[in-house]
């Protein structure tokens, strides 16, 4: 029978686009399996040991040095005590609203002031803020990650570039394959999961991420301590210096008396005027003293500013004068065990050392299985009211059985971190007990030196009063007092040195113990 020919070209025609619509289907098809098989032939996780540096310790803060003074014949003095401060700790962020004019400041309002704009303390708590992000990054891997997705997409695609033809179908000349399917297009929207449901490495990561966000913020709070000593040292310095300046301005009193003095018996004709030149010559280099002092005082004042956020061109002004601090001998071993418990940074060499132990179990776990669960369910269709359901689900068991030595190399370096911080820790313990043992020494001797410097400046004085006597009746010459008068100023500095020793050490005693912080306002309390 035959078909008319209008019959044909519609059979044609009805071929032409079955074979349309099955490409496409094939091309559709083609293209989701290949996604789905792609993401379902991927490796189980990969996930690395994070490795830590190789010595936890931060660099910066505060000391305090305290050594003998070599002897001289114009001083008693017998300590030499300096305050260091490096790094951050010089130097602050500039209070956005800084008081103006002038400032009376006390050692209260300058320690809180340092821990409130010191860049050490800013950087410290920029550390730990840090390493608690890296905290929460090591933790997201161990959490699903969920997402979703919408999307409407319009394509045409040539069929022989995919490899779809007459000839792949064994076509006949009957009909013609077409070249290209569509334009078509249609709409996705699903929602995707993922989840490590085992993964070790991951694991200790976390932990030895938590561990070092311990050690960050203890080492935030030692920051704190450091901040303290430093800000305290520079306010001691502050409050030596202005005790010089006051002493310095009795000096030159004295020194001009002397001088009236010698100028008048010289203009009397009853000394010779090599007297009064003599006794000049003390006078100015007592008022150049003088001056010097005003100046270092100056930038004592500005060190400070710098260190706890003011403004350099602030007027400060102290009240608080030096006084003798009472001391309490306490037994050297426990407070030495006082300070194991409660310095941060011993703490922190420990956080640090169990960060390190995590970080050698992750790197050895990278030896073992992990297993990761992923899959998605949406809708697809040709419009949102003709859309079919479409899923995928897989899981993934990955076991490593050979990594050219990657995983060898890790635990390799991992133990190397691991002793370091263990020797860190060991090398901590002894440096805090050596700090509790230097502070309580010089506690002792800078005590015992209170009482000898003050001796030393009432007989000096006394001294100086009996050689101006003496030189009114003519038994003694311009020399005698000249000597007398530096006596006097030597005897006045090493007061002075010794009440900043004392004051300084009992405060270096409280930072070696952890303490510094919470003892600041009972620390000084001869202080006024």
């Amino acid at each position: 029978m035959y078909l008319s020919r209008k019959t044909r070209q519609c059979n044609t025609a009805i071929v032409q686009s079955a074979l349309r619509a099955v490409a496409a289907a094939l091309v559709l098809f083609a293209s989701a399996a290949g996604a789905g098989w792609g993401q379902s032939s991927q490796q189980g996780s990969d996930t690395r040991a994070t490795q830590l540096p190789l010595s936890g310790r931060q660099q910066g803060g505060a000391s305090v040095q305290q050594s003998a003074t070599p002897s001289t014949a114009s001083s008693v003095n017998t300590l030499n005590t300096q305050v260091s401060i490096q790094g951050a700790y010089t130097g602050s962020a500039l209070d956005p609203n800084p008081p103006a004019g002038s400032l009376t400041l006390t050692l209260t309002d300058a320690v809180r002031r340092g821990l409130q704009f010191n860049l050490g303390r800013v950087g410290a708590d920029a550390a730990s803020r840090q390493a608690q992000a890296q905290r929460i990054s090591a933790r997201s891997s161990l959490l699903p990650n969920l997402s979703a997705s919408a999307s409407e997409n319009a394509a045409k695609t040539d069929l022989q570039a995919e490899g779809f033809s007459a000839s792949a179908f064994g076509g006949s000349a009957a009909f013609s394959f077409p070249n290209t399917v569509g334009p078509f297009h249609y709409y996705d929207l699903r929602g995707s999961l993922e989840q490590n449901v085992m993964d070790f490495t991951a694991v200790h990561n976390n932990r030895s991420a938590r561990q070092s966000a311990d050690a960050a913020s203890l080492e935030a709070s030692q920051a704190r301590e450091e901040v303290v000593l430093a800000v305290t040292g520079v306010y001691l310095q502050l409050m030596a210096t202005s005790a010089m300046i006051d002493a310095q301005r009795v000096e030159v009193q004295y020194a001009e008396a002397s001088y009236k003095q010698a100028r008048a018996q010289a203009d009397a004709g009853n000394k010779a005027p090599i007297e009064a030149n003599r006794s000049l010559v003390e006078l100015q280099t007592e008022q150049q003293r003088l001056r010097s002092q005003l100046g270092d005082l100056q930038k004592r004042k500005n060190a400070l500013a710098r260190m706890i956020g003011l403004p350099l061109g602030l007027d400060i002004s102290i009240t608080e004068k030096l006084e003798t601090v009472p001391f309490d001998a306490a037994s050297v071993e426990d407070v030495v065990s006082r300070a194991w418990t409660q310095r941060q940074d011993l703490k922190t060499a420990e956080a640090a050392l169990r960060a390190a132990e995590e970080a050698r179990k992750a790197a050895g776990a990278e030896r073992l299985p992990s297993a990761t669960v992923k899959g998605y369910y949406g809708i697809e269709g040709i419009n949102p009211n003709q859309g079919n359901g479409i899923f995928q689900a897989s899981a993934t068991l990955s076991i490593p059985i050979f990594d050219g030595g990657r995983i060898h190399a890790d635990t390799a370096q991992a133990d190397a971190v691991v002793a370091e911080r263990r020797a860190e820790l060991s090398n901590e313990r002894g440096a805090v007990e050596l700090d509790v043992r230097d502070a309580c020494i010089d506690l002792t001797v800078a005590s015992d030196q209170v009482g000898t410097a003050e001796s030393n400046r009432k007989l000096a004085l006394e001294t100086l009063q009996q050689s101006q006597d003496r030189f009114a009746v003519g038994v003694a010459d311009s020399v005698e007092v000249v000597n007398s008068q530096e006596a006097l100023a030597a005897a006045d500095h090493d007061y002075v040195s010794s009440l900043f020793s004392q004051n300084l050490a009992k405060i270096t005693l409280a930072h070696a113990m952890g303490e510094a912080e919470k003892d600041i306002p009972d620390l000084l309390k001869g202080s006024k």
